[in-house]
């Protein structure tokens, strides 16, 4: 592992895999240098900026003099195109400055999503494809990672909680054709690949998907057969009809746009859901990090998700 001269700046620090990020470093003795937008008591390893990643005078002080910056922050829902831009696109492109004016060749991670693949669903798809070619695109030294983990479950989660929660009573909503597949991954999984992505001896470039290493993925079949064993009980997949969904989508979103919150449930997460093939291959990332391999089975990982 390398020397660290430097703190290891961390944005998005409060989220779900921010936080669990933060809980990790600071276990392995590292300092961090952490974004939050209310202001937070500094401990011996942390030291936290307040301000967000559009305060480009915060981004400075958070990067001076780091070793790497972790990119977390983000925001995956909204009402508005607009919206996942400024959180996202822009973001980054702030910190990517800050970058370049304060520490030039610092190592970078994105922690991006697997959507960015398909960036013609949805507003958020497109909003981390641009995030990921602002950095990719970045002039200078910079030594960029990017990462695209599927969809992230763990202690925490708000996403995935309630399908999870409902096999618990037996039952698995099943949102889109049966044959659909895709992937799922652990957060403590995530975290550990960060993690090594930190110690390596030399920088790791390249974009990278992650997931548990279920050779094929999962179908709904899949997940109530193994909620099935964890709960000892039968569980059913409940088909809801896509017609549904759909309308319920676009009601939710002009909803959202009324009263002014962020939805979760619109039609581009709708066109996200029904994507057929959201697997993933972890073979590069396992090539570029060898000491890194998902550990967490969905069996184990479940019930400590609900």
């Amino acid at each position: 592992p390398r020397a660290m001269p430097g703190p290891i700046a961390l944005t998005g620090a409060t989220g779900f895999i921010g936080s669990r990020l933060l809980a990790s470093l600071n276990n392995k003795r590292f300092k961090v240098r952490a974004l939050t937008r209310t202001p937070r008591q500094d401990n011996e390893l942390t030291q936290w900026i307040t301000g967000d990643v559009q305060d480009r005078e915060a981004l400075q002080a958070l990067v001076r003099d780091a070793s790497a910056v972790i990119h977390c922050a983000g925001i995956v829902r909204g009402f508005s195109e607009k919206q996942f831009i400024h959180a996202n696109v822009d973001g980054t492109a702030n910190l990517l400055n800050a970058c370049s004016s304060a520490v030039p060749s610092v190592r970078f991670l994105l922690i991006s999503s697997l959507a960015a693949r398909e960036p013609h669903l949805s507003w958020y798809a497109r909003s981390k494809r641009l995030a990921e070619e602002k950095v990719q695109q970045h002039p200078g030294t910079l030594a960029w990672t990017i990462f695209r983990p599927t969809a992230v479950y763990g202690p925490g989660d708000r996403e995935m909680k309630p399908l999870f929660r409902a096999t618990r009573l037996g039952v698995l909503p099943m949102i889109g054709p049966p044959g659909n597949r895709f992937s799922l991954l652990f957060v403590d999984d995530l975290v550990a690949a960060i993690m090594h992505w930190v110690a390596a001896a030399e920088p790791v470039t390249g974009v990278f998907e992650l997931d548990d290493g279920t050779r094929g993925g999962y179908d709904f079949s899949a997940i109530a057969r193994i909620a099935g064993q964890v709960w000892q009980r039968p569980v059913r997949t409940i088909p809801v009809p896509s017609g549904l969904v759909s309308a319920l989508a676009r009601i939710n979103l002009a909803l959202a746009g009324l009263f002014r919150y962020a939805p979760m449930l619109t039609p581009g997460k709708t066109r996200e859901i029904f994507h057929p093939d959201w697997r993933c291959d972890n073979a590069p990332l396992e090539k570029a990090l060898p000491a890194w391999r998902p550990s967490v089975t969905l069996a184990e990982g479940l019930p400590l998700s609900v």
